[in-house]
């Protein structure tokens, strides 16, 4: 049910960080390969803990699952993606939690 789902989104934005690290530290021999195949890893992963959380029918359970997912993306630079999954956080208090400790994904509200 949606604990089992939190519990997987957790799995994969641990092993989504991972994959981010290893982007970062890429280098030597075919390097760019290594960070095309580790950025489809990446964005796979992401998608698929999207796909989960839309699934969970707890509000304050996919909050935090969805919070997880934006933390990961505004790390990785995809503000995007952060700023869509922002809009779909129910609890204020989530939303707000998220902006103080993420203030540019206010950036993009400010403009629209």
């Amino acid at each position: 049910g949606d604990i089992g789902a939190a519990h997987k989104i957790r799995e994969i934005c641990v092993s989504a960080a991972t994959i981010a690290e290893a982007m970062a530290t890429a280098g030597g021999r075919n390097a760019e390969q290594k960070r095309a195949a580790e950025g489809e890893r990446y964005q796979a992963g992401i998608k698929r803990a999207i796909e989960i959380a839309t699934q969970i029918s707890d509000d304050s359970m996919r909050d935090i699952s969805l919070s997880q997912i934006i933390r990961l993306s505004v790390t990785m630079g995809h503000l995007k993606t952060a700023r869509v999954l922002l809009r779909v956080i129910r609890s204020d208090k989530t939303r707000a939690e998220l902006v103080a400790e993420h203030p540019v994904l206010l950036d993009q509200d400010a403009a629209s």
